[in-house]
């Protein structure tokens, strides 16, 4: 916990502590286990950053061993559960709303598919050809329009195909993944930049470089192995960037768990430079940066003129930015971006690496696009160890985009999906889907009746929580895929059905998956460990439901049904077809014969060639953001993931970098916190236009004065409909809101 206290000893990432968690975890799970699932060859179901797979569980793409982290543990602690046991559902759902997020992960697993009546007050089970047939005769009464298919990113790349081949078929483009609540505007800002909107290096590239960017990520607590390669490069002489408003323990020092040396130093320091601009500034800083690299003269002039298109118009619009307008907006003096600027100049290779603290704005796109102007600008993209590099949240969610999972596919997949198949899908024109969020605002206007999510906790992922609520309910039937309980499960549900479907881990299916890591990495994982016999994989209840929804609608219609999905229970088929259909992806064919893991085609970036119809990479321009300022709303506030957290799971309730023991929280300034005429461990009532939290712990914590941090999903119930106009993606950071001194009793 950073505060101005400076007897307070700073707390350190990584560390004893994490390999002391691992232990206890595996002790508790059992280590056979353990052992088992961790040493299996699966890709790791946590993060993108791509460690398991045919190398083994505790290996990354490079070989590396071990490559295992405390995330890695965890997502298996969960999986490895005995059944969640039949008396649980005796309990009504008011009575299940009264347990923790935590509480229900670690209820046990969901072994029996289960059904919420419209009027009931409680969960049955069911068997399963009952749930499938029944929810698919909902579909069958249900105008295609007026239905969503939504995937989780920790699905495989099989299933999320047959989702998405499904929804079509049946006559919707109403298909979304969790991109669109954290990377779209990634893919939309890359894609007008440099022709690809993912990765452009490669694990390897990240020992080769001097320079690494970090921005608006805490990877110490969600992606702990890119950690090492930031303390490599430290090692080696290079220097770590970090721009982000709260001070991040684990990104000031962090101990490695499998180096004693760091362990017993007191960890390694990670950040060389640490910003820590106003939230939602970042534009502002970025321009600041690019305005020192300018008046150094460090362009890479050959590679502009060659390379790129509309530089000219950057650096004029750069030039005509005054320092002045720059350091009042970002909070950051001209002398420290200057000298982030100087170690930029004097870098050969940097690497650019960004999280949601970029996306989840109203700019997110416009951050995501200076970001690639700020590389291109030194020519940092386009050869070996340097480039763009987004960190992907979800195992697979890369995966589940490439294949399909998004509202417009690709006139060239759409074309070969067609052909391919026989098949005539839904006029992506006529009818272009909608986008997460869009999905949940036509259920609030009564516009679907239908919605089938896998995987994921898309109702608490959804920002104005009271507002989300009610959405859901208004969905006459939904219909579940899912490992574990949680808390999308019981509400949202009052005047609706719910069906929920128990589904195999990924270690657990029965045929080989793949996934794709965020360094378009494609993993084939085994599978084939033996837990509960109840269960079914994603691509079995997906065939088996489109079987029989096909089926149903084509009896209605007395005629024969549109495709024979049954051709997709095998999983090579699936994959013979991705590759057939999706540009990149031909090595996918033979992956299960050939054991050959492979980089997604024309994706990495070591040469320019841009795939942009100039064949060249273009700068975009765009005005430094309003102020936030706000007279009733003065706090800016974004919300965060925990140390113990993952998404939306919640694997501990304490946070131990920042040292703070429950999540009703919130992390602000000492001083403000003095201005307020508090105390740490008071409470506060914090409002926003949309919502309130009563009665909120205080925490003092490294921030901007102004800058306020709340736990996620907590915090949504104060986040409203604002997004980015270009990606759709939600703001969840840059919210302005008012604190207040609590005097409820609640």
């Amino acid at each position: 916990m950073g505060t101005s206290d400076k007897s307070v000893k700073p707390a350190v990432g990584g560390g004893a502590k994490k390999i002391l968690y691992t232990l206890k975890t595996v002790n508790r799970i059992g280590l056979n286990h353990s052992a088992k699932a961790l040493t299996a060859k699966n890709a790791c179901k946590a993060c993108g950053l791509g460690m398991g797979g045919q190398q083994g569980g505790m290996t990354n793409e490079q070989g590396d061993f071990p490559s295992v982290c405390n995330k890695s543990v965890q997502a298996q602690s969960t999986d490895i559960q005995p059944p969640i046991p039949s008396e649980i559902f005796t309990h009504s759902l008011a009575e299940l709303r009264e347990l923790s997020a935590h509480q229900l992960e670690h209820l046990g697993r969901l072994d029996k598919p289960l059904y919420k009546a419209k009027d009931a007050t409680h969960f049955e089970t069911v068997e399963w050809d009952w749930a499938i047939e029944h929810a698919a005769e909902h579909f069958s009464y249900t105008s295609a329009e007026r239905s969503f298919f939504y995937s989780s990113g920790r699905s495989s790349n099989e299933a999320g195909f047959v989702l998405q081949l499904l929804a079509r078929v049946y006559g919707t483009n109403n298909v979304n993944n969790c991109s669109y609540y954290c990377h779209q505007a990634t893919g939309v800002g890359l894609s007008e930049t440099i022709g690809v909107g993912t990765s452009t290096v490669e694990l390897a590239d990240l020992d080769g470089c001097d320079c690494i960017f970090v921005i608006g990520a805490n990877p110490a607590s969600n992606h702990p192995r890119f950690v090492h390669k930031l303390q490599a490069c430290r090692a080696r002489g290079g220097q770590v960037v970090v721009i982000n408003p709260a001070k991040e323990p684990g990104l000031v020092r962090f101990a490695l768990p499998k180096s004693p040396r760091s362990i017993i130093v007191g960890g390694d320091e990670i950040a060389s430079h640490y910003l820590q601009p106003h939230i939602g500034s970042d534009i502002a800083v970025f321009k600041g940066i690019a305005k020192a690299v300018i008046e150094r003269r460090a362009m890479a002039s050959d590679f502009l003129l060659q390379h790129t298109e509309d530089y000219q118009a950057f650096i004029d619009d750069i030039n005509a930015t005054d320092w002045s307008k720059i350091e009042l907006l970002s909070g950051v003096s001209r002398g420290e971006l200057e000298a982030v600027a100087k170690v930029y100049s004097q870098s050969s290779n940097a690497v650019f690496a960004w999280g949601m603290g970029v996306t989840h704005h109203q700019h997110g796109v416009a951050n995501v696009e200076y970001i690639s102007n700020l590389a291109l600008l030194r020519g940092m993209i386009a050869k070996p160890f340097a480039g763009l590099l987004p960190l992907r949240g979800h195992s697979n969610v890369q995966g589940i985009g490439t294949i399909g999972v998004k509202p417009v596919l690709a006139d060239e997949v759409l074309r070969n999906i067609e052909q391919q198949l026989g098949l005539a899908l839904p006029d992506k024109k006529l009818s272009p889907g909608l986008d997460t969020l869009a999905c949940i605002e036509a259920a609030d206007r009564g516009e679907i009746d239908a919605a089938l999510i896998m995987g994921g906790n898309l109702f608490q992922a959804t920002p104005n929580s009271v507002w989300a609520e009610q959405a859901f309910d208004k969905i006459a039937c939904k219909v579940y895929l899912t490992t574990t309980m949680n808390k999308g499960h019981l509400h949202g549900i009052d005047n609706s059905e719910a069906i929920i479907l128990p589904v195999a881990a990924r270690d657990e299916e029965p045929e080989p998956t793949t996934q794709e890591s965020m360094f378009n990495f494609v993993r084939y994982s085994e599978g084939g460990i033996d837990r509960l016999s109840n269960v079914r994989s994603e691509v079995a209840i997906l065939t088996h439901f489109a079987e029989q929804l096909l089926v149903q609608l084509s009896d209605k219609e007395s005629l024969s049904p549109t495709f024979d999905f049954s051709v997709f229970r095998s999983h090579r088929t699936i994959r013979e077809t991705i590759a057939a259909v999706v540009p990149g992806m031909a090595e996918l064919k033979s992956i299960d014969i050939a054991k050959k893991e492979f980089h997604v085609g024309q994706r990495l970036l070591h040469t320019p060639e841009f795939m942009r119809p100039s064949g060249k990479a273009k700068f975009v321009v765009h005005p430094l953001p309003a102020s936030l300022d706000d007279a009733e709303f003065s706090f800016r506030l974004m919300s965060v993931r925990s140390e113990g957290q993952f998404n939306s799971i919640i694997y501990e309730e304490k946070d131990s970098y920042r040292r703070i023991d429950q999540r009703w929280s919130v992390m602000m300034n000492p001083k403000q916190i003095n201005h307020l005429g508090i105390q740490a461990g008071d409470k506060v009532d914090i409002q926003s236009a949309h919502g309130q939290m009563q009665r909120v712990t205080v925490y003092p914590f490294d921030l901007p004065d102004g800058d306020i941090m709340v736990y996620y999903p907590e915090a949504n119930v104060l986040i409203g409909s604002a997004r980015d106009p270009r990606s759709q993606t939600p703001a969840f950071k840059s919210v302005p809101v008012k604190l207040l001194v609590s005097t409820s009793e609640h």
